[in-house]
């Protein structure tokens, strides 16, 4: 079973490429939380875990991160645009 891991900084909008965002600035949303992105990936259709004291490693702030269990049949990419719109319908 393939876990993948979801940082916040992914899908944050102030971060830049090369501080870790991996979604179209579109997509990003300002200062996601663990709890909204394990909310997405369950509205997916994926089990989530929250670890809420992981740092992501181009931060210095714990912000957690949150694993995505049984993602076998998507790619990280797809699954990343997925939940990015879901937290962006959840904060709406």
């Amino acid at each position: 079973m393939v876990e993948n891991v979801i940082w916040p900084a992914y899908l944050d909008a102030a971060c830049s490429r090369s501080e870790g965002r991996r979604v179209a600035e579109e997509l990003a949303v300002p200062e996601p939380t663990v709890d909204e992105i394990a909310q997405a990936v369950q509205q997916v259709g994926y089990d989530a875990v929250i670890e809420r004291d992981a740092t992501y490693p181009r931060e210095h702030e714990p912000r957690g991160r949150v694993v995505v269990k049984g993602a076998d049949d998507a790619t990280k990419s797809d699954l990343l645009g997925a939940i990015a719109a879901y937290v962006s319908a959840i904060r709406e």
